[in-house]
């Protein structure tokens, strides 16, 4: 019986399938962050290993929650570890290897290759390699320019040497999406900066686009060679954006606590412009969160949860999956037999699985809501809100996780995980096909 790619992997991973592999990866990863967080040298005070881990989740995961203050409580060498982090998560730990083995001229073996596929989210193994090279151009390119940017903003108010910093910082965090800010109240200060409204959004949004959407527009260049996905992510990008902007300004243009405290239209717009971007599972915010209508709030989540890209630096169940869910909806109404889209028609099985993933989102959010309810008193809307952005990985607060008891924190840390590294084993699982010995007939169920 021949022996598939798969099945060998199988064998020198002592049976492990590779998700699962890089799931543990992952754990270790945030492991040793925790443990270098606990330095003496790392934090500028006393850090209980709770609060090491919690960090460390939250920079893997690029999310941005925090239960301590991440420019006052750790020092540069806990920041820089805190970066690397965010770096290493954002990016993806194999796409790193890939990129440091072939700077040392060795070649990446077939095993390397499956594991890269899985965690780019990719269907074959062929162009990856050049995919990793796009990623690695991108990557350089866009937290440069974005240093560069930043800096005349944080140069002048800080001086060289912290300004430098923060500017790579923020322009690292930006374009993975993760969220982690420098100051207590994230980017506020510079609610009606022009070039921090421009810098750190278009960072978000290239981050959120997905390499796959990059590499596509990098080597197509035009509307018609652009595949199905890249179309997808362009046109659903093209219109949330704006509509989310729209809505949150709607809603909040006379709110003293946010949007009303500015006295000019083009700022209220620039402000909105910032939140409606930064849901894309970035985590910045110019106005403060807790302030916001219920209603804003609601909206925000339901940004939180799609996110943006897939194989990208965000997080949620991706925007792609809410458009093909969106259409599908439509073709049942319409009694389509096939869902057609671009001059491409969706296999029932992939928007199957799709609606099994969107459902586990939500149920795996569900859980999370009841296991921060179980041991804490408040408002559960504020639960809520917390709960869908660390599944979403987005990092917005209404500022209750650092008064979460440790199982609340806990539930937060498992959200973040598996909004970051779950959907990994769950497209194992979802691809996996296995034959039925026997078939039943079929049956009828009542519905409606």
């Amino acid at each position: 019986m021949p022996v598939g790619p798969q099945m060998a992997i199988r064998d020198h991973t002592i049976g492990l399938p590779p998700p699962l592999v890089l799931m543990m990866v992952y754990a270790l990863l945030i492991a040793s962050g925790a443990g270098l967080l606990m330095l003496p040298a790392a934090a500028t005070q006393p850090l209980a290993w709770s609060e090491a881990i919690f960090t460390a989740v939250s920079a893997v995961t690029v999310t941005g929650l925090m239960v301590v203050d991440t420019g006052s409580a750790f020092t540069f060498l806990g920041q820089a570890v805190i970066l690397a982090l965010i770096q290493l998560g954002g990016l993806g730990i194999m796409t790193f290897a890939v990129l440091i083995l072939a700077m040392l001229g060795q070649s990446v073996g077939l095993q390397g290759r499956v594991y890269l596929r899985h965690e780019l989210n990719q269907t074959s193994l062929a162009h990856l390699l050049w995919l990793v090279s796009v990623i690695f151009r991108v990557v350089v390119a866009c937290e440069l320019v974005g240093t560069i940017v930043l800096a005349f903003i944080f140069v002048p108010e800080f001086g060289w040497r912290e300004g430098l910093w923060q500017s790579l910082f923020h322009a690292v965090s930006a374009f993975n999406n993760a969220g982690f800010g420098l100051f207590p109240d994230s980017l506020s200060r510079w609610a009606t900066h022009p070039l921090m409204n421009m810098a750190v959004p278009l960072l978000i949004l290239i981050g959120g686009l997905g390499f796959s959407v990059i590499a596509d527009v990098y080597r197509q260049g035009r509307w018609r060679g652009f595949s199905l996905h890249t179309r997808l992510m362009l046109a659903g990008t093209a219109v949330i954006i704006p509509v989310s902007v729209l809505l949150i300004a709607a809603l909040e243009w006379t709110n003293p606590e946010t949007l009303g405290q500015f006295s000019s239209w083009a700022d209220r717009l620039m402000a909105a412009w910032f939140q409606a971007v930064t849901t894309r599972t970035a985590g910045f915010n110019t106005i403060d969160i807790a302030g916001l209508h219920d209603a804003t709030s609601v909206l925000l989540m339901g940004l939180m949860f799609v996110g943006a890209g897939s194989t990208s630096t965000a997080g949620g169940i991706k925007l792609t999956t809410l458009i093909v869910l969106l259409l599908a909806v439509v073709a049942f109404v319409r009694k389509h037999a096939e869902l057609d889209i671009f001059g491409h028609t969706l296999a029932h099985a992939q928007v199957m699985r799709l609606w099994v993933l969107s459902f586990l989102a939500l149920m795996v959010v569900a859980l999370g809501v009841f296991g921060i309810v179980l041991t804490n008193q408040g408002e559960f809307l504020d639960f809520l809100f917390e709960a869908i952005s660390a599944f979403g990985t987005v990092g917005l607060s209404r500022g209750v996780t650092a008064s979460l008891d440790l199982p609340g924190q806990i539930a937060l840390m498992l959200l973040m995980f598996l909004g970051r590294v779950g959907p990994l084993a769950l497209g194992l699982f979802l691809a996996t096909r296995t034959l039925p010995r026997v078939r039943y007939p079929a049956g009828d169920v009542y519905i409606g």
